[in-house]
């Protein structure tokens, strides 16, 4: 297996095993329960907000995780023979390269792409250790934007009824998405993600509070560990805008002593508030990570905003661009009922009070490209 951490790898493999520990001590973790009233269970919501993150266990069932395996032999079989190259490995178009967003993220394998750079505003202040390797790809893709329109499987999670009920609960029925993405960390290959904190807009917002920058969902296909997995510094969503390089420097490393692992089977989903502090490490394990991920907000985080410059161009947020980007719900929901007629399909109360309908066919299936130019990042 590529790489490893050198004089430290024993001190790494303490710190993976200790983290481990911690987050099983946090009790943050189990099905999504509702009440008889329909309310999510106080339980999980004073978990999330106490932990600032919840992991559900056993959402996505052995049919559905098959579904997104197969899309994702798919999108990797499509992708380009190397960065910038119009097609894959058969001289077929690659994947994306008919889109104008910037939707694949290449990496050199375990390294830190985006620690210690101006990437993304600066929020990533810290270096992560990079790992030696040998013999791999100069550049591999760890991150696909506007993943929905290359995966259908990852469009029905996106509608999960379940899921959808929950960013109600936490967000609002009118809550709205933010943007959606697949994180492809493979064995030996993966590239870090330096600690960062994901919210931009809202710090200094007189009514700030630790839910206004919203919350991912992150559906694991192969489950998650310590050594591939997101970690989190629990209730640091609490803290305001954290000084990340004064915190990494008291701690006299990147292993920050208080961060816990988020740790999933295959099937299930975490839900993680963006304040959080959290990265990733480099993967030197034998085990793949593949994660679904998608957001919401808060309407009223993002109605009359103006903000981007991550994930989308900068722009005011008016209600009609959250309409647009928010038909990808409605096509979700659809996708889902058509694979899953027995299930009973979320109401999205935006739509429904406005009497909007949306079918899932091929003319949404080409009419979604580049939708993620609408992304809501905030």
């Amino acid at each position: 297996m590529n790489g490893d951490y050198g004089s430290e790898e024993a001190e790494m493999q303490a710190y993976l095993r200790a983290g481990e520990r911690r987050a099983a001590a946090l009790g943050n973790r189990g099905p999504i329960r509702f009440t008889d009233a329909g309310a999510l269970h106080p339980e999980i919501v004073e978990a999330y907000w106490r932990c600032g993150f919840y992991v559900f266990e056993g959402v996505l069932k052995p049919d559905e995780l098959a579904d997104i395996e197969r899309d994702l032999h798919d999108i990797i079989d499509r992708l380009p023979v190397e960065k910038g190259a119009p097609v894959d490995a058969k001289g077929r178009p690659a994947l994306a390269v008919d889109c104008t967003g910037p939707n694949l993220q290449w990496a050199r394998p375990l390294s830190d792409p985006w620690g210690g750079t101006s990437a993304a505003n600066g929020r990533h202040p810290v270096k992560m250790y990079e790992p030696r390797t040998e013999g791999v790809p100069r550049e591999v893709v760890f991150l696909i934007l506007g993943s929905l329109q290359f995966s259908e499987a990852s469009l029905r999670v996106y509608g999960h009824p379940g899921l959808l009920a929950v960013a109600a609960a936490i967000n609002g029925l009118d809550f709205t998405p933010f943007n959606e993405a697949l994180w492809i960390k493979e064995p030996g290959k993966g590239a870090s993600v330096a600690w960062h904190q994901d919210g931009t807009t809202h710090w200094d917002a007189p009514d700030w509070d630790e839910g206004i920058h919203g919350f991912n969902f992150m559906g694991q296909l192969y489950g998650c560990t310590a050594a591939n997995g997101v970690w989190v510094v629990p209730g640091s969503h609490k803290q305001g805008k954290i000084d990340i390089a004064k915190v990494a420097a008291e701690a006299g490393t990147e292993r920050l002593p208080d961060a816990v692992p988020i740790l999933c089977a295959p099937g299930d989903v975490a839900m993680t508030n963006r304040q959080a502090l959290h990265g990733s490490f480099a993967n030197t394990s034998k085990d793949w990570r593949v994660t679904v991920n998608f957001g919401f907000h808060r309407r009223r985080s993002v109605l009359g905003v103006k903000s981007g410059g991550i994930h989308n161009a900068v722009a005011t947020y008016d209600a009609d661009r959250i309409r647009e980007r928010a038909r990808l719900i409605g096509y979700g929901i659809d996708a889902r009922r058509q694979r899953f007629p027995d299930e009973a399909p979320f109401v999205y109360r935006p739509h429904a009070d406005e009497g909007l309908s949306y079918r899932w066919d091929d003319a949404a299936r080409a009419e979604i490209r580049d939708y993620n130019l609408l992304d809501l990042s905030i």
